[in-house]
């Protein structure tokens, strides 16, 4: 897997993120090779046209310069016209205007074809992003270092459609450079040599300053993602309250003053270094231009060009010297944009591991025995207390099984293994006696129907809201309703102005927001819309009352009728209408069996039903 450069570039770094640039091409080329074909056409057409104007424009001032020396006094405008003494004159000066208009148009049509193809393009690679983000595993989207990676990659499909515009420049300007230096040959050929020495300074120049340009952003990452957390949490309306009681603002102002500050100092004082340096070093340039200036003006007082072959040979130098540095610049500041290419192929080449292998099976439809967890352990990634280990039971097809237990106890993390949201690092987890890793995972996860505590409310519509369950049903009104009725939600979404076409959430115009309470309906509605075989709930209730949830998990449990269920819930009250109670304590099973078993046995459930059945009292 290819890796982000170091956060300061060696020189055989800078020309190595070269290596970006034909994958990046590639991407342009699948995006619209019809766009890609006009684009680079126009620019050839228009990169010849700078060498025909200079020589068309030779050509009327030696005309003219003729027809002022000739003897005698120059005839009135209408004798000159009516004797075709002004004829090769009028040509010429129609044909630069012709070629004036060309290029204005030819400019016209490859700005529109760039813009365009810049808009297909951002948009297909922040597509190819999504996509390729969906299949990561969920410990690639947890890690903070894969989240830096993610956020830059994720301003790369923003900011890279003018590297297509500045290549596709360079490869037209390329063209006029050789088309140019061809009559500067016939003249003078040193004067190519003098003005690409005097313009290697600022070359080097301009690639060290955006070397230290990428260096300074690959630096700030993490800053800029806090800067952005900030911004949202300061102006967004799912934390106004809190900010607003607690006066938020000013300490959110003030750590975002600062943060913003620091980098704007940093980028100041580079900007800076790069003004004085840039000014000395771009001198160099000139002072070549009007040395080799002086000299043609010397051979022209002197006879040997005429005024027509100085303003030609003057033309293409300044042209010329305007295009070499434009291309050094250019070539240095497309080396620097291939480093943050490296930043989003880096974050493509990531490959998931938790992934369906050749040959994977499909579930079992019915499950026959349901799954077991022998002797699993698992760590999340950087850390290192066991999150569960030594785990070990049964989840029987047709069984609906409680897990309770205290914060990090391990309930939420073997929902994760047995969506194979991650692998266990120990032991091993079978369905129906085949290990889970040998079932296809999207077919496995197609079988469950999960909603967590943190579920997410989507500021879609009411509709839509339920139906991202099952995406493919998302068009299936009557699918949707079923599934908020089963999930009470159906009262919820009549109270609605719009009812299920009614946006939710205070982000979008025209959203009306949804109690705590009235947003769990939603979701656990959403759960409904899968045909799944196996149900988890995982405290999606929390902000209901007592009386609300345990309706919620007697509707469940009425509804989970000869499926797999697993329900997750800190009130005793509700998960006491399981089958079968899993009491979870330091990533391990304590005990199990029924409600009444488990209180007969004492221990941890006992302890725990009883502290929270005084608190009721």
């Amino acid at each position: 897997m290819s890796t982000a450069p170091a956060a300061r570039p060696t020189l055989r770094e800078r020309f190595g993120a070269l290596r970006n640039i034909p994958p990046f091409l590639a991407m342009i080329w699948r995006t619209s090779a019809g766009l890609t074909l006009a684009s680079l056409g126009l620019r050839l057409i228009r990169a010849l046209l700078p060498v025909t104007m200079l020589w068309v424009g030779k050509l009327i001032i030696d005309e003219a310069v003729r027809l002022a020396g000739l003897p005698g006094p120059f005839p009135p405008l209408e004798q000159a016209l009516s004797s075709g003494l002004l004829t090769p004159l009028l040509w010429l000066l129609a044909a630069e205007f012709g070629l004036a208009i060309g290029s204005d148009l030819l400019g016209r049509l490859v700005s529109y074809a760039d813009s365009m193809l810049g808009e297909l393009f951002t948009n297909a690679s922040s597509v190819a992003l999504m996509e390729h983000a969906a299949r990561l595993d969920l410990e690639d989207l947890e890690d903070p270092e894969q989240q830096d990676r993610l956020e830059r990659a994720r301003r790369q499909t923003m900011g890279r459609s003018s590297l297509m515009s500045q290549l596709f420049g360079q490869v037209q300007d390329i063209i006029t450079v050789a088309s140019l230096a061809v009559g500067l040959v016939v003249y003078a050929p040193w004067l190519i040599v003098l003005l690409a020495v005097a313009l290697v300074p600022a070359f080097i120049g301009e690639s060290h300053f955006n070397t230290q340009g990428y260096t300074l952003n690959f630096h700030w990452t993490p800053e800029r993602r806090q800067l952005e957390y900030i911004r949202q949490t300061g102006g967004s309306v799912e934390t106004a309250k809190e900010v607003k009681i607690f006066g938020l603002h000013h300490f959110l102002i003030a750590r975002y003053k600062q943060l913003a500050g620091k980098f704007y100092l940093a980028n100041r004082s580079l900007a800076r270094r790069r003004a004085a340096w840039g000014t000395a070093l771009a001198a160099l340039g000139t002072a070549g231009y009007y040395l080799a200036y002086a000299y043609i003006a010397w051979r022209t007082v002197r006879g040997e060009f005429s005024v027509g072959d100085l303003t030609f040979l003057a033309g293409s130098f300044q042209r010329l010297r305007q295009l070499l540095e434009g291309l050094l610049v250019g070539f240095s500041q497309v080396a620097s944009q291939a480093l943050y290419l490296d930043d989003l192929f880096s974050f493509f080449a990531i490959e998931p591991e938790i992934d369906s292998r050749p040959g994977a099976l499909p579930v079992p439809k019915p499950l026959r025995q349901g799954f077991v967890f022998e002797d699993v352990g698992f760590c999340y990634p950087g850390s290192s207390k066991w999150a569960v280990r030594h785990l070990s039971f049964e989840l029987r097809a047709g069984e609906v099984l409680a897990l309770v237990g205290e914060n990090g106890a391990g309930k939420t993390t073997l929902v994760k293994l047995l969506a194979r949201l991650y692998d266990p690092d120990e032991g091993r987890i079978l369905l129906d006696g085949v290990d889970l890793r040998d079932y296809d995972v999207d077919d496995l996860r197609a079988n469950l129907g999960v909603i967590f505590q943190d579920f997410v409310r989507y500021h879609l519509t009411a509709a839509e809201n339920i139906g991202v369950g099952q995406v493919d049903a998302m068009g299936d009104r009557a699918r949707i309703e079923e599934a908020a009725r089963r999930g009470m939600a159906d009262a919820v979404i009549a109270g609605l102005p719009d009812g299920y076409e009614q946006i939710v959430g205070r982000r979008f115009r025209q959203g009306v927001d949804l109690s705590g309470g009235q947003w769990q309906k939603i979701a656990i509605a959403r759960a409904y819309m899968r045909d799944a075989q196996v149900m988890i709930l995982d405290e999606p209730t929390a902000a209901l009352d007592a009386r609300s949830e345990f309706e919620v998990f007697q509707r469940f449990k009425e509804l989970s009728s000869g499926r797999t269920a697993v329900l997750i819930s800190h009130r005793f009250s509700s998960v006491r209408m399981a089958d079968r109670i899993l009491v979870l304590g330091n990533g391990r099973v304590e005990a199990s069996g029924t409600h009444e078993q488990l209180m007969a046995a004492g221990g941890r459930y006992a302890e725990l039903f009883a502290l929270q059945a005084e608190g009721y009292r």
